[in-house]
This record gives structure tokens, sequence and C-alpha cells, in this order.
């Protein structure tokens, strides 16, 4: 585990304050950071995902079936 400086705003560090009990708020920030960051993460995957799209296109049911059947015949 690391300490981190950052800047909070002000009314975001009185509610924290207010709210959260001195022993507890590592906790609290880490675990609301993580979340932030994971939304981030998706974010970042849908956007990577929709420049993939509009890259390649969109494949038909149909095509995907024959490209999964390919594949697995050349894995036999």
């Amino acid at each position: 585990m690391h300490k981190v400086n950052f800047t909070l705003d002000d009314d975001v560090r009185q509610d924290l304050i207010r709210l959260v009990p001195a022993r507890k708020r590592s906790r609290v920030v880490n675990e609301a950071l993580r979340k932030a960051l994971l939304r981030r993460k998706r974010e970042l995957a849908t956007q990577q995902l929709t420049r993939l799209r509009e890259k390649t296109g969109t494949l038909s049911a149909q095509d995907i079936l024959e490209s999964v059947r390919k594949d697995r015949a050349r894995h036999r």
C-alpha cells in the first residue's frame, strides 16, 4: 500500500470528514476510486470497440458462424 497526495474539492472533503469516521476514510476513498477507475476502463474499452467496429464493419450472424467453423476446422 502507498500513500498518495491529491487535492479534493472543499465540499467533497467536508462531506468525507462529516460522513466517514477517521479510520475508515482511506477505505472509502479507495473503494470510490476503484469504482471510478473500473468505469473509466469500461469507457475506454467501449471506445476502442467502437473504433474497431468502424474500421471493420459489422458481421452478419452467418459470417460469424462461417468464421467459427473455419477456425475449428483448422484446429482439428
